[in-house]
């Protein structure tokens, strides 16, 4: 880039940062406090050089830690019922006029097949799991995903006050900026020697590489390519573009600069309110007084406890620099009988029932924060038990209800994003089986088949089966009421719902042919049987004698 051109990219991200700060500080000061009493390893919120806080103790301010481990049970939920290391999650489909293409529909499956295998062999998944313990208790989340050589894709999860975010008109995220540390042997080798400052460069010349483990402030900028050229190569024609620098170095100076075929990042959010680019109202946020709250009754509670089992005491002013036991059995020796002694100042006695009784209705109300109701619901269930895993769905699906809106924004800001942006790497690196000439260049849709979706679409197959039992049993006494039931749509339709893989369904043609050549053979055994009763009746009529030297087959057929 020219000197020109770079000392107005570097002035117009470091004036935008700014004045990002502005507007992430109401959602940045809610996070320290979530990171304080609940999500105590995660959150960044000063970016310092040799940050020595980074080795303190995080947990320092709990007492009782029911909202860490409900927060610990959401985000395992939240993940094990969206995205399912152990089960497919997701499959792609054409649209209902490629439903019936076996071709279509198998390639589709290699498709799903390999993109699954990418997330397996990289850390997607362990990213994701991140990427859900800060949606969960911040509300917002971002995951960066990068190519990569030896797993395809590699994916950086930001945590809270570390990152700044920008929504587009339509409200969906389109920048993030960020600041973070590295050591300047990272920047080095990241960068290469000659993209750092004057400064990094020293740094790393050091005698005995002392400077070397020195940390700086890089800046980094994924943001929309406004310069872009329709149709031009290299960064000029990406949409997105990839921008590091140091904080601090000089404006004609940037680490480096590169570009984005498609968004490189997923940055889900619990709940939008308005234009404000970060979440709100997610279970962190909810339970964030219940939690404060708790810490508070807890202390009071050993502390009254402590008080009743070792009270302060009062002794004679003989006693003074004398020795003195409250030990059991200990004996304490005075010098007048006739003095006050040695007791207990006061006597605590606290009710701690009442105590212990609204401690469990705010431990209560942080688990219902956080649906560890939905997580253990085998565990909770109340009343009778469940009968059959339908009658389970049917439970999950109606608690699932109110994760309704969450789910839809995970799938759309979140999931779809990764698929995509995978799916478009492995098929520039050729990764992917060409697709059959039909389909070429056209949308494929995708449809998530988890847990929660499967739970969601309950009621549909409940429906199925509900209607499949209803003409049976009227078929029973009016056969023909199976002229209106079409039993290839309720197959596929009730497989699509399940997310059953399409090799084990057979396409309705396919399944047509075969019931055609089914009525075929059993014509031609029909026929074969009927003429072979035929034979065998003239066979028994020429053996019937009729009198007059006829027998009954001659007779007949004289008649004839």
């Amino acid at each position: 880039m020219k000197v020109a051109d770079t000392i107005s990219l570097r002035r117009g991200l470091d004036t935008r940062m700014s004045s990002l700060d502005t507007d992430r500080m109401p959602w940045f000061n809610q996070c320290r406090d979530i990171s304080r009493y609940i999500l105590t390893s995660r959150g960044r919120y000063f970016v310092t050089p040799n940050d020595t806080r980074r080795g303190k103790p995080k947990n320092n301010r709990l007492i009782d830690n029911t909202g860490k481990i409900a927060a610990r049970k959401c985000s395992a939920g939240m993940m094990t019922g969206t995205a399912n290391p152990a089960r497919p999650w997701f499959k792609m489909s054409m649209g209902a006029k490629y439903a019936d293409n076996s071709e279509v529909k198998l390639w589709l499956a290699e498709v799903e097949r390999r993109i699954f295998e990418v997330f397996d062999k990289s850390n997607f998944y362990t990213s994701l799991a991140t990427v859900f313990t800060e949606l969960t208790g911040f509300a917002t989340a971002c995951m960066l995903i990068y190519e990569d050589y030896d797993d395809v894709i590699n994916c950086t999860v930001l945590t809270a006050g570390s990152y700044y975010l920008v929504v587009d008109h339509r409200n969906v995220v389109v920048a993030v900026y960020r600041e973070f540390a590295m050591t300047v042997d990272q920047v080095v080798n990241k960068f290469g020697y000659d993209a750092c400052s004057y400064q990094v460069k020293n740094l790393y010349d050091q005698i005995n590489h002392a400077g070397r483990s020195k940390e700086v402030i890089i800046r980094h900028a994924i943001e929309p390519n406004n310069e872009r050229i329709a149709g031009a190569r290299g960064l000029a024609g990406m949409p997105y573009r990839d921008v590091y620098w140091e904080r601090g170095s000089p404006q004609d100076m940037i680490l480096g600069i590169r570009g984005f075929h498609e968004k490189p990042f997923c940055s889900p959010r619990w709940e939008v309110v308005d234009n404000y680019a970060y979440g709100s109202d997610c279970p962190g946020m909810d339970a964030l007084g219940d939690v404060i709250s708790l810490q508070t009754e807890q202390k009071r509670k050993s502390q009254g406890i402590d008080k009743m089992m070792n009270p302060p005491m009062v002794a004679d002013a003989q006693l003074r620099n004398e020795p003195a036991s409250v030990l059991p059995g200990g004996v304490t020796y005075l010098a007048n009988t006739n003095g006050v002694g040695f007791k207990p100042a006061y006597l605590v006695n606290p009710q701690l029932g009442d105590l212990k009784e609204d401690i469990k209705e705010v431990q209560n109300r942080i688990n219902v924060a956080f649906y560890t109701d939905l997580w253990m619901l085998l565990d909770q269930m109340e009343g009778v038990q469940p009968r059959n895993e339908m009658e389970i769905q049917q439970r999950e699906g109606e608690k699932l209800l109110q994760l309704g809106p969450v789910l839809q924004r995970v799938q759309s800001e979140l999931l779809n994003v990764a698929i995509e942006r995978t799916y478009a790497i492995m098929s520039r690196y050729h990764i992917l089986p060409p697709p059959p000439p039909e389909i070429q260049g056209k949308d494929i849709e995708i449809k998530y088949i988890s847990e929660f979706a499967q739970a969601q679409k309950a009621v549909g197959t409940t429906g199925i089966e509900q209607f499949s039992a209803f003409v049976g049993n009227l078929a029973a006494s009016v056969p023909g009421v199976l002229d209106k039931f079409n039993t290839d749509e309720a197959i596929d339709e009730y497989g699509e719902m399940l997310g059953v893989s399409p090799k084990i369904i057979v396409p309705t043609d396919k399944a047509q042919a075969a019931r055609d050549a089914r009525a075929k053979q059993a014509q031609q055994q029909q026929a074969m049987q009927n003429s072979l009763a035929a034979v065998q009746g003239a066979q028994v009529l020429s053996k019937t004698d009729v009198g007059g030297g006829q027998n009954a087959l001659q007779k007949m057929t004289g008649m004839a």
